[in-house]
């Protein structure tokens, strides 16, 4: 029997050719409701989303037969990765196949907002010859800023420094050298960018951090007579607050493509001449829904066939035997990750990840991916994956090296990394495969650690853990658990507690001063 594809909403028929061709049994069922997909899902081995479909926990459990899920497009929002990922089922999506029409769009936008065009095409199906009331500005010689320099905000610096811009660029991910290739200045600010910028776009994810980014206090901060676009995701601009500055011409024009909500088809921007809306549109060229079509098509044929899928966002996409043997140690390689991120308080230039004994001829390319997502955690950027860890890494500016060594002292594997000058080592230990440290700092340990640890590093010495229990017992902290490490031949120690309770700034500044010949002390919350 051939395996079978369930299309849910519309792609391009190349894709559902490519599949069919393929020899699987293909049925395109569009705009079925939550309760008529789970009761049909149960057969079919693959299914092909778009943006409307909710792949959550309750039909992923009707999906008796499902190894994966396509995304004809980039985002994925509308699927719980994590659930597919305990259900082992495989999530992937098409992230560049509308990049170039996402950036085309920005221009269009840019161009139609320096240029009154809609405002003029109007003008002419009313009848009207009014030239100079749509007298424009010239993109050249202008400052435009960025705001997020990935995929489709690199396309648009490209492209705005064949106009003769003048670009600069705030992306707290982006390493100078990758700007440097873009001909693109960096700052480390938002209020250096946006006071600089005759034209802004954004290319931003949509998270806490970045929803509201742009409210009253950095459109007053702005240009006079400056121009907005956001072809990203809803919500980067405040949109109410926006219309005031376009109304009151602080802000000379906006092009807005999505919206905080969706469908938009009434609210503040709607209502003024100068607001260029267009309804989401910016992926919507024939030629990113072919290559959706195609990329999805792909990905799931490989996923099906068992090869490795390059776009998957969740570990699930490798062979099952090599899973079986990666997968218990990749929330370990996020944990050390975090951790060195943590005692770092930086993102590290330099990467090594070993992996030794057993591991040692596995593919180190998930293990790469769980270290760089707990790097990066923090950062709140969505799922970091095979498919996106080293482009991250690169943006960042993380040189990474692998390796590997049959060796692995007295466990029967681990992995090791090195971020920078911080070492930390994990193995897996017992039926419930639970992640210890077995090596920080050149100290031999072995501790599984909690989501709050405190680590020092000091002197050998009598009374330094005294200290330091009457502290934290004094503040309300209770300690958990405790391993020490040496270093004889430098009379070195180093303490490594899991705690409860609340470390504040104070508690730290107590312990600093208090415990005789502290080389460091680290915080570490996972």
């Amino acid at each position: 029997m051939s395996k079978k594809v369930l299309i849910a909403e519309e792609i391009a028929e190349e894709g559902i050719d490519s599949l069919r061709s393929r020899g699987y049994e293909v049925d395109v069922m569009l705009d079925l409701t939550p309760e008529q997909l789970r009761s049909i899902i149960a057969p079919y081995s693959a299914l092909i989303v778009r943006s409307s479909t909710i792949v959550d926990e309750v039909l992923l459990d009707a999906a008796s037969q499902l190894k994966i899920v396509g995304r004809a497009g980039v985002t994925l929002d509308n699927i719980d990765i994590q659930a597919a990922n305990d259900r082992g089922i495989i999530v992937c999506n098409a992230p560049t196949s509308n990049i170039i029409s996402a950036a085309e769009h920005t221009m269009a936008l840019l161009l139609a907002c320096a240029r009154f065009v809609p405002q003029a095409n109007a003008s002419m199906h009313a009848g009207k010859w009014d030239r100079r009331a749509f007298t424009g500005a010239e993109l050249y010689g202008k400052t435009l800023a960025i705001f997020g320099l990935g995929r489709v905000g690199s396309l648009v610096a490209e492209r705005a420094v064949a106009f003769g811009m003048e670009v600069i660029a705030y992306d707290p991910y982006c390493s100078p050298e990758r700007a440097s290739q873009l001909d693109v200045t960096i700052f480390d600010n938002i209020d250096d960018v946006i006071e600089r910028a005759d034209f802004i776009t954004v290319h931003l994810p949509r998270t806490s951090d970045t929803l509201g980014m742009f409210g009253p206090r950095e459109f007053a901060k702005m240009k006079n007579g400056v121009v907005l676009v956001n072809a990203a995701r809803g919500g980067i601009f405040d949109e109410a607050s926006l219309a005031d500055f376009v109304a009151a011409g602080k802000v000379a024009s906006c092009g807005i493509d999505i919206f905080s909500t969706e469908p938009s088809t009434a609210g503040p921007l709607h209502e003024l001449e100068n607001a260029i809306l267009t309804p989401h549109i910016s992926a919507l060229t024939h030629e990113a829904q072919v290559r959706a079509g195609e990329q999805i098509a792909e990905y799931v044929w490989a996923g099906l066939e068992g090869s490795i899928v390059p776009t998957a966002v969740n570990s699930s996409s490798l062979p099952p035997e090599v899973l079986d043997e990666v997968r218990p140690y990749a929330p370990a390689c996020k944990m050390m990750g975090r951790m060195a991120a943590d005692i770092l308080s930086a993102i590290p230039r330099k990467l090594k990840i070993s992996l030794e004994g057993k591991l040692s001829d596995s593919s180190p390319d998930v293990l790469i991916a769980s270290v760089i997502d707990g790097i990066l955690s923090y950062k709140e950027i969505g799922t970091i994956s095979m498919a996106n860890a080293l482009e991250m890494a690169a943006r960042h500016g993380i040189e990474i090296d692998a390796s590997s060594t049959d060796d692995a002292g007295e466990y029967a594997s681990v992995v090791r990394i090195k971020a920078d000058d911080i070492e930390i080592a994990s193995t897996m230990y017992g039926k419930d495969q639970t992640a210890r440290i077995v090596s920080i700092l050149g100290y031999k340990i072995d501790i599984s650690p909690a989501k709050q640890s405190l680590i020092f590093e000091y002197a050998d010495g009598p009374g330094r853990i005294g200290v330091i229990g009457t502290i934290l017992g004094e503040e309300g902290i209770n300690i958990t658990t405790m391993q020490i490490g040496t270093k004889p031949e430098e009379r070195n120690a180093l303490v490594y507690l899991n705690i409860d309770g609340c470390v504040t700034e104070k508690v730290l500044e107590r312990l600093k001063e208090s415990v005789a010949d502290l080389k460091s002390l680290m915080y570490i919350k996972l």
